[in-house]
Order: structure tokens, then C-alpha cells, then sequence
């Protein structure tokens, strides 16, 4: 495989990660992508589709694109990527005590609105009744 082979247009990046060409064009604007610029042409490396993919899952996870580029950024570091990994999971960890506690707050908030659909739905059925008895 040539260095040539390693390299993807935007529309194959587009076509392999599922984004637009705007995403990829605002992540670059971002410096969180840096692909080869030959004239108006983009191409992307390697290690592109490595970060992009890592950029997906930060969002998915719902982290903001500055934490994201912290991460990202401390790939260099040059410690065989421990400061990078010990970063990511510290803020992690962050991350999924409070995702568990917004779903415990979900949770709780779905139980109530339940409860509030159950007792409307009763009040309709004996008002339905009254009617029927008259």
C-alpha cells in the first residue's frame, strides 16, 4: 500500500463516516482535522480518519468539542500517549457520573409523568361513567 492509497477524498470520508463535507470542512476549521490541501482538493490521512472517528464518539458521548481537542491534542505529548489516555479517562469518568445522573433525573421525571398520564387517564374514564349513568 503506497502513501497515495492511504490518503480519502472528503467525499470518501463523507461516505465512510456518515458526516457531510460541511462537517469535515468545520472540524477542519476547528483544527481538529488537518487534512492535505492540493489546490481546492482535500485529503485526508490516516491518522484523519483516526482523530474523526475519536471527534465522533467524544460527541456521541456528549463531550464539547474544546474537551475533545484537548484530548486530541495531548497525542504528542510524546509519553507513548499515557498523558492522553490518563486525560481521557479522568474526563470520562466525568462524563458518566453525570450522563448516570441525568438518566436517574430522566428516570425519576418519566415515573411522574407516567403517574400524572395515569391519574388523567382516570379522571376521563370516571367522567366517561358519569356520563353514562345519567
Amino acid at each position: 500500500m503506497t502513501d497515495t492509497d492511504d490518503l480519502m477524498t472528503i467525499r470518501a470520508m463523507c461516505d465512510a463516516f456518515e458526516v457531510t463535507p460541511r462537517t469535515l470542512r468545520f472540524y477542519e476549521a476547528k483544527e481538529l482535522l488537518f487534512p492535505i490541501r492540493e489546490g481546492q482538493k482535500r485529503l485526508f490521512t490516516r491518522r484523519d480518519r483516526a482523530r474523526l472517528k475519536l471527534i465522533l464518539r467524544g460527541k456521541r458521548f456528549g463531550f464539547s468539542l474544546e474537551e475533545i481537542r484537548q484530548l486530541l491534542d495531548l497525542y504528542d505529548m510524546g509519553d507513548q500517549q499515557q498523558t492522553q489516555l490518563t486525560k481521557t479517562l479522568e474526563v470520562a469518568r466525568e462524563r458518566l457520573h453525570s450522563m448516570e445522573a441525568q438518566r436517574d433525573e430522566l428516570n425519576l421525571a418519566i415515573g411522574e409523568l407516567k403517574e400524572q398520564m395515569d391519574w388523567v387517564a382516570n379522571v376521563i374514564a370516571s367522567m366517561k361513567a358519569s356520563d353514562a349513568a345519567e
